[in-house]
């Protein structure tokens, strides 16, 4: 069962934009420079920017692959959370280091949408977080299925936006706006 999360705090949370996920995603030049957009203005505000970074056998740590995409460079203060799963709270410290932080409110930028932003989403909502999805800071690369067919990346994308503003969980508020809409002025 869900708690609702003490705390008035919000964060930027950065999940995975690293030059082996990225890729082959859709549209990413525009998403980098929307996300670059949201972490600058985090950083005016003094919302904390929070950086998860995934690793597996296909993604090794401290490979070129595993890097971040080159605009996109956590600052030396700030948190960094590596990860082994799709979830960014599982077998992390990600959840205790926002309970630290006073944080109730996480919003979410990244890849890949259909399988770790997704994830964290969930977890983030599960937990008792408040949850702001930016609509157009995340993205992941078409799916071909075993069948042939195909699920176009722009599909996957408008389908988590328009089910973050769909769900409702008890006690919590989310759901997903541009990066234009979001603003950082009275978050703290």
């Amino acid at each position: 069962m869900a708690t609702i999360r003490t705390g008035n705090k919000s964060v930027l949370l950065v999940v995975d934009l690293q030059v082996g996920v990225v890729k082959d995603a859709w549209d990413i030049q525009r998403i980098v420079k929307n996300v670059k957009h949201a972490v600058d203005s985090a950083r005016q505000h003094k919302v904390p920017v929070i950086w998860v970074q995934h690793s597996d056998e296909q993604l090794q740590s401290g490979s070129p692959q595993w890097q971040w995409v080159p605009e996109l460079i956590p600052l030396q203060d700030e948190l960094q959370i590596h990860k082994h799963f799709h979830s960014s709270f599982e077998q992390t410290s990600l959840d205790q280091n926002l309970a630290t932080m006073g944080a109730s409110h996480i919003i979410l930028a990244g890849a890949a949408t259909n399988w770790c932003i997704r994830s964290t989403a969930y977890a983030a909502l599960e937990r008792g977080y408040d949850l702001t999805l930016v609509s157009d800071c995340h993205t992941t690369e078409d799916m071909l299925l075993s069948d042939g067919s195909r699920i176009e990346a722009s599909c996957i994308i408008l389908e988590l936006n328009v089910a973050m503003t769909w769900l409702n969980y008890p006690g919590r508020n989310n759901k997903a706006v541009s990066a234009k809409e979001l603003s950082f002025e009275h978050i703290a």
